[in-house]
C-alpha cells in the first residue's frame, strides 16, 4: 500500500476560523479526514501533519525520506519565502505537489510567488478543499 504526508503549514490549523469567504468553513480536521478517506478509497494510507514551526516542517520533510511515496504539501506563508523548505523538498526523494486552497495568482502581489513550486511535481491552488485531493491524484498518477 502506498504511503502519502499530507504537510500544512503554518495557520491552516485556524481553518474554519480564518477568512471563511477565502479558505473556506472547514476546519484542517475536516480537510484531513476528507484525504484520509479519499486516500483509503484509492489505495493508499494517508499520515497528517501540521506546524507553525518552519523546522517542524523541514524535519519532517527530511524524515520523509524513503518512507513515503509522495506528500501533499500546503506551505502556508513558507510558500513565498523559505528557501529552507525549498531546499528540504528538493533534497529528498519524494515526489511533493503543492497545494492552495486560494488562488495565490489571484491574490496580494506578495502570494502570488512561490519559491517551493520549482522543487515540487506539481501545484494545485484554487480549488478550494477539493484542491487536496486534486493533488493527491497527481501523485498517484505520477507513479502508475
Amino acid at each position: 500500500m502506498k504511503k502519502i504526508l499530507l504537510l500544512n503549514g503554518p495557520n491552516l490549523n485556524m481553518l474554519g476560523v480564518r477568512d471563511p469567504a477565502i479558505y473556506g468553513s472547514d476546519t484542517l480536521a475536516d480537510i484531513e479526514a476528507m484525504v484520509v478517506a479519499y486516500g483509503a478509497e484509492r489505495g493508499c494510507a494517508v499520515d497528517c501533519f501540521q506546524s507553525n514551526h518552519e523546522g517542524a516542517l523541514v524535519d519532517r520533510l527530511h524524515e520523509a525520506h524513503g518512507r513515503y511515496d509522495g506528500i501533499v504539501y500546503n506551505p502556508g506563508a513558507h510558500t513565498h519565502y523559505s528557501y529552507a523548505l525549498h531546499d528540504a523538498v528538493e533534497c529528498i526523494d519524494v515526489p511533493v505537489v503543492e497545494i492552495h486552497i486560494s488562488d495565490i495568482a489571484k491574490r496580494e502581489e506578495f502570494r502570488r510567488h512561490s519559491v517551493i513550486a520549482p522543487a515540487c511535481i506539481g501545484q494545485v491552488k484554487g480549488l478550494g478543499k477539493e484542491g487536496y485531493l486534486r493533488a493527491l491524484d497527481l501523485l498517484l498518477e505520477g507513479e502508475s
